[in-house]
């Protein structure tokens, strides 16, 4: 197998910005990263000139749902008042109770093309679609190993909507790892459940040991809003992480999303345990949820990546995002620096979710990188390159788009998704989906 010899303006390392530098790629991994006149030169090499480009670590999504794209500017006769009401009135009785086979399908076509424009190499899918269900994380298998994207994909069980789909959403989780896992796979499966509010405290005993049993991380949302802290308080006189605590449930296998409304105490114990988390700080802005405390999370040592939460699915914004909305927030522009931002959109947020070896620019790394062009109106140094990056740059600005060595994006085209051919078939089946007359949900 050749190798790839990428000679580009410059690398985003680790340990910063390597000008006049590029990398060479070798069996999926990052077998050299140098300056350009000291990389190697082999007959058979594929070599490719990106002197006007910055060599980057790809994104990493840590939470999404592809199916949230048939909200996308959904209008409903309810009114929404606040997070339980969200949830009640609008998102589980208008999109997720509605979603079937052929929507998972056609979100997740539209969904790779979306995540792979913005620079994004790896994602972590959680599916909340309870009629879907059995089959539908194998639908968007087929659709991330087509794409050629990494992904983590998981459903998210609960008991909401009947015991029987309560036990059914194990079975889709507990497959689809035993069908995925352990075999070196751009694609493999985790366990996940909702929130305490719609699973028990046996629930959440028997999904934490299956896990443990398959071996495979788990997944929470944990503490979105108030209402989570409050009802937990309500019904069993703890906060959410101190009953979690309680039941044995928090390690270093466990990824909690959301953690806006943590207490510091709380912050403490996911510190402690090894809880890893992931940030959605513009989904957090549209349920009212508030603003999650990443800063502290951060100093505690955690692991913090970024999603989107299947809202605002551009990576740079969701990156804007971050960086700003704390600043107002607390009133200072001392907290969340553009370097602490980026990190958690690559190398934090890789290991985040459980892949180490990702998010960086270095040998022996996963080879998912990106290019992204160097024609900034101002100067592009290593001094400010981050912030360059986090705010000034956007999906337009990537020009290469890697995954395990193979191109995904080359030259600002899409090479494996039909974005224009996924994007009419959805938004025609989103037409149907918001008149409300859609065929009965089929398995398929």
């Amino acid at each position: 197998m050749s190798r790839i010899v990428i000679r580009a303006g410059g690398v985003l390392t680790p340990d910063g910005l390597l000008s006049d530098a590029g990398v060479i790629v070798s069996g999926g991994r990052i077998t050299q990263v140098a300056k350009n006149a000291e990389l190697g030169r082999l007959p058979d090499d594929d070599a490719i000139d990106a002197s006007d480009r910055l060599i980057a670590p790809g994104f990493v999504n840590g939470h999404t749902h592809l199916y949230g794209m048939l909200s996308h500017g959904i209008t409903a006769e309810t009114m929404v008042t606040e997070f339980s009401s969200f949830l009640e009135d609008f998102w589980w009785p208008y999109v997720e109770n509605r979603v079937d086979h052929d929507l998972v399908r056609a979100t997740s076509a539209y969904g790779m093309a979306e995540l792979i424009d913005s620079g994004v190499t790896t994602f972590v899918d959680v599916l909340e679609a309870p009629n879907a269900i059995p089959g539908a994380l194998e639908i968007e298998r087929e659709a991330a190993e087509k794409a050629g994207l990494r992904a983590v994909l998981t459903f998210e069980a609960c008991q909401r909507v009947s015991p029987e789909n309560a036990e059914l959403g194990f079975r889709e989780n507990a497959e689809f790892v035993r069908a995925h896992n352990g075999k070196d796979a751009l694609v493999h499966g985790m366990m996940s459940i909702h929130t305490l509010f719609t699973c028990d405290k046996s629930y959440v005993r028997r999904a934490k040991r299956l896990a443990a049993e398959l071996g495979c991380d788990i997944h929470m949302h944990l503490s979105e809003s108030v209402f989570e802290p409050d009802w937990s308080l309500e019904h069993y006189g703890k906060r959410p992480v101190e009953l979690y605590d309680e039941l044995g449930f928090l390690d270093e296998r466990v990824l909690a999303s959301q953690c806006v409304q943590v207490v510091p105490r709380e912050m403490d114990v996911l510190a402690k345990r090894g809880v890893r988390a992931v940030h959605m700080p513009l989904s957090n802005c549209e349920v009212g949820g508030g603003v999650a405390p990443v800063s502290d999370m951060l100093s505690r040592g955690m692991l913090v990546g970024l999603g989107s939460d299947g809202y605002v699915n551009n990576f740079f914004e969701i990156m804007r995002g971050a960086f700003l909305i704390p600043k107002a927030h607390v009133q200072s522009t001392s907290v969340m620096p553009a370097k602490d931002v980026y990190d958690m959109a690559t190398a934090r947020g890789a290991a985040a979710i459980g892949m180490p070896d990702a998010g960086r620019i270095e040998p022996g790394c996963k080879a998912d990188l990106i290019t992204i062009d160097l024609d900034t109106p101002t100067p592009l140094n290593e001094h400010n390159v981050y912030d360059q990056l986090v705010l000034f740059r956007n999906p337009q600005n990537v020009c290469d788009v890697m995954v395990a060595g193979r191109f995904l994006k080359r030259n600002h085209r899409l090479l494996t998704v039909d974005a224009a051919a996924a994007k009419a078939e959805l938004r025609r089946r989103t037409q149907i989906f918001w008149t409300g007359k859609q065929e009965e949900t089929q398995h398929v």
